[in-house]
């Protein structure tokens, strides 16, 4: 560890590249495809080359202001990984432009999961990169947060911290407290990458036995643990494992509702119980009324069909599990589509509406989780807000709340939490307008818009009648799009915090 530490991040990070390159080419071989296989073999050779060069050269740099050299790495990790990711995929596919190919690479990682290429278009090697790159961007979202982010109270940590975002407990200009170094990043790494791996590795076993097939099965496990929502098969509704996989992957999803249910350190705990973690208990409050409300819409459209026959009833069960697992896929970000969530609709003829899906694409999931979105704990801290202001109107002279929900969010959280969501919703507005005048329709510019910031690209062909295909978007939708992915990921503290001219000063 301390050896690596000599080294800078973004090096370590191309290192780390190049040896995912390999599985690809040996998939590629094995399978006969060995103009892949070479694509792939002779990026990462070349790329580990060059990280050899790059770490020779750099060995025992030290940046001035450890703080804002990782967060220029991250904005630079989103930019520049993509490119290099790209490479091997725009080779292996032949006949494509290097703006698509980078469009799917950024889309993968950062967990995404849009894509412009048709499934049957794309070889198993590709298909299998493309999950590797969200599973990696899954990662690094986990890494980060705890390493960065948490430290500078920042992507969602501000609402329960009492100092500045992106300043943390001490200065962020201080040489290493507030962010240490990268042996930080590299004890986190090695904390947290055998729960992610072993978590992914379980739930690929569990598919094949459910049924699946080896390359589908762990494309879909690699992809809800990032909640990328990348799928070879085309989705769920294409996988052999029906139902049982369904049961299997939304247990899974439940780890992006929150960080308590693997964090092992005390900066990213809430709480004592997972029971009594606040994120958790609104995800599954929110995943239950949403739940109820759709399918007693459909019950109600279909009521007329009655329950008196088996059919019947096995309709009935059949749209109450596909809406539940559709909500809560959609709460995480992922955005799998349960293969009964068509059933839901052909049961009552009723078609549900897609702001209900967006609706929870905007909210997403937990703070230092692979979900994306406002995240639960921001919405929480403005829950909590609201009941401030109600016990104000019933009790005019209370000077403050009290309990233990009060406790867990202070009122500069609600303040800052306020903020955030009112720069998202600008954030959302500007790039609806760019879109829409990029020559994009009002209503598919809305849901491309909000499914590139809260990182949920399957959102596009299903919260519209009119499917959104983002392989017909233009040259400078996508570029646009790009950005929004990027920023959805990064969130706007941390780019204003890179701003601060405190992190310049010194």
């Amino acid at each position: 560890m301390s050896r690596l530490a000599r080294f800078p991040f973004f090096v370590i990070l191309m290192g780390l590249a190049g040896l995912a390159m390999l599985p690809p080419a040996i998939m590629a071989a094995q399978s006969g495809l060995f103009a892949s296989a070479r694509a792939f073999f002779y990026s990462g050779a070349l790329l580990l080359m060059l990280t050899v060069m790059l770490a020779m050269a750099l060995s025992g740099y030290r940046p001035k202001n450890v703080a804002r050299s990782h967060l220029l790495t991250l904005v630079g990790a989103y930019l520049g990984l993509p490119a290099v990711f790209a490479v091997p995929f725009h080779q292996a596919v032949g006949d494509t432009t290097w703006l698509n190919a980078y469009f799917e690479m950024v889309s993968s990682f950062t967990t995404t999961g849009a894509s412009v290429f048709a499934p049957d278009r794309l070889d198993g090697s590709l298909h299998l990169w493309r999950a590797e790159v969200g599973w990696l961007g899954g990662l690094f979202v986990w890494i980060t947060a705890a390493a960065i982010f948490a430290p500078l109270n920042l992507g969602g940590f501000e609402v329960s911290a009492t100092s500045e975002p992106g300043r943390g407990v001490a200065s962020a200009s201080d040489g290493g407290r507030t962010a240490e170094t990268t042996t930080q990043l590299i004890r986190v790494t090695v904390q947290l990458l055998p729960v992610y791996a072993g978590l992914t590795l379980v739930l690929w076993v569990c598919l094949i036995i459910a049924g699946d097939q080896s390359l589908v099965a762990v494309v879909h496990a690699m992809s809800t643990l990032s909640t990328s929502g990348i799928s070879p098969a085309g989705g769920l509704t294409n996988a052999t494992s029906s139902g049982p996989g369904e049961a299997l992957i939304f247990l899974f999803l439940i780890f992006a509702l929150s960080r308590r249910t693997y964090a092992t350190e005390a900066a990213l705990r809430t709480s004592a119980r997972v029971i009594d973690d606040p994120e958790m208990r609104l995800g599954a409050l929110l995943v239950a009324v949403v739940s109820a409300a759709l399918f007693l819409r459909h019950f109600i459209g279909a009521g007329e069909l009655g329950l008196e026959t088996e059919a019947a009833r096995q309709s009935a069960v059949g749209a109450l599990w596909g809406t539940l697992f559709t909500v809560l896929s959609f709460l995480t970000t992922t955005g799998f589509v349960s293969e009964n969530w068509a059933q839901a609709q052909g049961w009552s003829g009723l078609q549900t509406p897609g702001l209900v899906l967006v609706g929870l694409a905007l909210i997403g999931g937990g703070v230092a989780t692979t979900a994306g979105g406002v995240k639960l704990l921001r919405v929480y801290a403005l829950y909590i807000h609201g009941g401030r202001e109600l016990g104000r109107l019933v009790h005019p002279s209370l000077v403050a709340a009290t309990g233990k929900r009060a406790r867990a969010v202070p009122a500069r959280g609600v303040y800052i939490a306020w903020v955030f969501f009112m720069l998202f919703a600008l954030s959302v507005a500007t790039i609806w307008v760019a879109m829409a005048a990029a020559g994009i329709g009002f209503d598919h510019a809305m849901v491309l818009t909000v499914a590139s910031l809260s990182t949920t690209g399957p959102l596009a062909p299903v919260a519209t009648e009119g499917a959104v295909s983002w392989g017909a978007l233009g040259v400078i939708p996508k570029w646009i799009m790009m950005g929004a992915m990027i920023l959805g990921r990064l969130e706007t503290l941390a780019i204003i915090a890179l701003l601060n001219r405190e992190f310049w000063a010194r």
